[in-house]
């Protein structure tokens, strides 16, 4: 068939002129003064940052799955303890449990795809340090939930906020909800460097103190090795990018928030939708929806030219790296995988190629129903 418009699921080039100057710009600026390692854009992207999620501290770091080890580790999370976290999430999120020496627990999810506060508590044992909830495709989880539990049971919330940077909850900013918040700013995130880039945000001076020596191989004054780490430091140049960029963050939310809007309207009689939850503000890193001919809808619009993606086709038990015996304990995960399927929400979707994207939606469904 012939295909009537084409729909990338991420459009990761810089076609606008202006945008492209700016950047070139701050790249311009770092080439210039040279200070490529922790130069003067990193300092002002840390103050920008901790001020747009609430929090006291920001510190930059290499990546997302650096932010959530380097944040346990400064934490003193590692050999012998338990981290109890979701079973749907990328694997980022048990790698860096795992390579603290701390053991990742697995629960269940709920049908919003965010972990599950009632299994989080059949999973506590003596064993148990901390609680990672994963901000799962830009939607926050059950919050108040797990504080009330954390506090109950004497736990520490690290969030893992890799894609959900500006979403809220009564205000409150996705980061700003625990000991530590670990964002990723990869170059698929709303926020996004050109490479891989990350934040650690967190109110406490002594984990900001922590995480600042162990991103540089756990050195005190670039001098004295206190801790064993790796080095894990932004880059100047994607410092500066982020800086850039951080001042169309809240009108990329909107857009994205716009098409949401769209999809959920327009499609939500053929296909399971996401929605905010009251007093949320979802960013919708993915609209992620859900069906039980997903394979088919798959193909389908792949035909029309519009690619999806599906995150994520396995539990995070169920990866080698962290294998399971027994999956069962994963009900609704176990039907989420075989049922999600995310379509593009990009802010630079035109409006045509939304209404195309939900219009093949239904097309589909009404040709095989």
């Amino acid at each position: 068939m012939k295909i009537k418009v084409r729909v990338p699921f991420l459009d990761l080039r810089v076609t606008d002129e202006p945008s492209r100057r700016e950047l070139l710009a701050a790249v311009e600026k770092v080439l210039v003064h040279g200070r490529i390692l922790l130069g003067p854009e990193v300092e002002l992207f840390e103050e920008r940052i901790a001020a747009y999620c609430g929090v006291k501290y920001a510190i930059g770091v290499g990546s997302g799955s650096a932010a959530i080890f380097l944040a346990l580790k400064a934490l003193g999370i590692g050999s012998g303890d338990e981290v109890i976290t979701t079973s749907l999430s990328f694997i980022g999120t048990a790698n860096g449990i795992s390579l603290t020496g701390a053991k990742p627990v697995f629960v269940d999810i709920r049908e919003d795809l965010t972990i599950n506060p009632e299994c989080i508590e059949q999973a506590i044992s003596s064993r148990t340090k901390a609680i990672m909830p994963v901000q799962f495709t830009g939607k926050l989880c059950a919050m108040s939930k797990i504080e009330s539990l954390a506090r109950k049971h004497g736990l520490i919330i690290v969030e893992d906020a890799a894609p959900a940077i500006g979403a809220t909850m009564n205000g409150r900013k996705a980061g700003s909800l625990g000991a530590a918040g670990c964002i990723s700013l990869n170059p698929m995130k709303l926020l996004n460097a050109c490479g891989e880039a990350g934040v650690v945000v967190t109110n406490d001076p002594v984990v900001r103190e922590r995480v600042i020596a162990l991103r540089y191989n756990g050195l005190v004054d670039r001098e004295y090795g206190h801790y064993v780490s790796m080095n894990g430091r932004i880059d100047t140049l994607q410092a500066a990018i982020l800086l850039n960029r951080l001042d169309h963050l809240e009108s990329i939310i909107s857009r994205r928030r716009e098409i949401a809007a769209y999809y959920q309207s327009a499609i939500k009689d053929v296909v399971d939708v996401p929605h905010d939850a009251d007093g949320c503000r979802d960013v919708y890193y993915t609209f992620t929806i859900q069906s039980d001919r997903r394979d088919a809808l798959m193909a389908f619009m792949a035909e029309r030219g519009i690619e999806t993606k599906i995150q994520h086709p396995l539990l995070m038990p169920d990866h080698p790296a962290h294998k399971m015996s027994d999956l069962s304990r994963f009900p609704v995960g176990n039907r989420a995988v075989k049922r999600v399927l995310c379509i593009p929400v990009h802010e630079k979707m035109t409006q045509e190629q939304v209404e195309y994207t939900a219009s093949s939606i239904r097309e589909f469904f009404k040709k095989t129903s």
